[in-house]
């Protein structure tokens, strides 16, 4: 039986696991002490609780995702509205408002001023239209107009998905994802999150699958080099040792770019990847008991922000955890006084719809900053994502920086991982 070795226990080297096991032998090597990269939960001692080290957000129409989780037996840990409902809320006119999607592609939400974003005028559609038409080196902010659907929805979900400021993200990079999620309606823009943790969803049960299935998980295990001969791998380095590599076997890669690099270059003539990143922040603020919502926040469990520092707010139980994308312009700026920035943010969205009352101090708090959160989504850098298939014939490539057609997302982590099977030939 072929033997197939996957390099990183991120989300694309599980997918790419969860794809081939029961047809190949699989054995993962993960060189940090747990799977699913920056996917995953933890224990936070200072806080006392667990708490992602992420927020992410799935869409309905995000199908490798949800057959990935179907594969494992995780598509039922997911919670949502189970309908397109957004809640936003605008710090800088005190609004609040909630985005209801139409289930088809006509956009009769936009006709409907309870459903749509407060503000917009009719003619701003056309912003839509013209986006999904943008050519590979074209920039978000050249397609962005002046108007309230710009700066109350567009801008806000661009740079959510982009990972990258306006000025320079790739708008072709953005329409790839529109043309998946906005038009087609709201039938696919429902959203979802695990509502446990993003370990209990996306980690837990892949590597207990694939254990029911005789796989192997190695964590804390480095692959720090590969043996090349005859055009293909015949060993991974890890320590002292060599893992051999059969003549029938085949490699996954699927470790960060930055390794890729490390790793690759010397094997692959002209091998690119990105090499620019943006960082997130995520705050997680720890209150002495779990929190209840009313209204449209107690159905969701989210909140978009418009104006300020955050820009989502996650309820999740005790813990009220924010993200803050592209996050790399806030480098300079003091932790501490971020942290009481974005927990005015958090009293003045959230907290008049809350049952319990908000402390006006800040309470225990972790901020969680990832430096290489994503590649940053410029036309440059999506030049140099490499596709699956390489030049050495038993390894292929995995990683939401390959060329997924999408940016650094769940979605594209998880479809990189299939296409790695793909490439070697072994899908079914």
């Amino acid at each position: 039986m072929t033997h197939v070795h996957i390099i990183g226990g991120g989300l694309a080297g599980l997918s790419a696991a969860v794809d081939v096991i029961g047809r190949a032998r699989v054995s993962v090597y993960e060189a940090g002490p747990a799977c699913g990269g920056r996917a995953r939960s933890y224990y936070d001692k200072a806080l006392d609780a667990r708490i992602d080290n992420g927020n992410h957000l799935l869409l309905s129409a995000n199908k490798a995702s949800f057959r990935y989780l179907g594969l494992i037996g995780a598509e039922k840990t997911l919670i949502g509205p189970g309908a397109p409902l957004f809640p936003w809320f605008d710090l800088s006119t005190n609004t609040g408002w909630t985005l209801q999607l139409s289930k088809g592609r006509v956009p009769f939400w936009a006709f409907s001023r309870r459903r749509r974003v407060p503000g917009m005028k009719l003619g701003e559609l056309a912003m839509l239209g013209r986006l999904l038409k943008a050519g590979p080196d074209q920039t978000v902010s050249a397609f962005l107009g002046e108007g309230m659907l710009t700066r109350r929805l567009l801008e806000p979900f661009a740079i959510s998905a982009l990972n990258t400021p306006l000025e320079t993200a790739s708008a072709a990079l953005l329409a790839a994802i529109m043309r998946e999620t906005l038009a087609l309606g709201g039938t696919a823009c429902c959203p979802w999150y695990p509502a446990e943790g993003l370990s209990e969803s996306f980690v837990d049960p892949a590597i207990a699958h694939l254990t029911r299935l005789q796989g192997e998980v190695h964590c804390g295990t480095r692959i720090a080099g590969l043996d090349v001969q005859d055009g293909r791998v015949v060993g991974l380095k890890s320590g002292s040792e060599t893992i051999a590599i059969g003549p029938e076997d085949k490699v996954v890669f699927a470790a960060p770019s930055p390794v890729a690099r490390t790793l690759l270059e010397p094997h692959l003539p002209d091998f690119t990847a990105p090499d620019a990143y943006e960082s997130i922040i995520n705050v997680h603020y720890r209150l002495p008991g779990p929190v209840t919502a009313r209204g449209m926040l107690a159905k969701v469990g989210f909140v978009g922000l418009v104006g300020g520092v955050a820009e989502w707010i996650y309820l999740k139980g005790e813990i009220l955890s924010v993200t803050v994308s592209a996050a790399n312009r806030y480098a300079a700026r003091d932790n501490d006084e971020l942290i009481a920035t974005i927990w005015s943010e958090i009293r003045q969205a959230v907290g008049p719809v809350l049952v319990e009352t908000l402390p006006e101090a800040v309470p225990p708090v972790r901020l969680v900053c990832e430096k290489r959160a994503t590649f940053a989504a410029t036309p440059a850098q999506d030049r140099l994502r490499p596709q699956a298939k390489t030049g050495l014939a038993n390894l292929a490539l995995a990683g939401d920086w390959t060329q997924t057609g999408f940016p650094s997302t769940i979605e594209g982590a998880i479809r990189s991982g299939s296409e790695a099977i793909r490439a070697l030939g072994l899908s079914h």
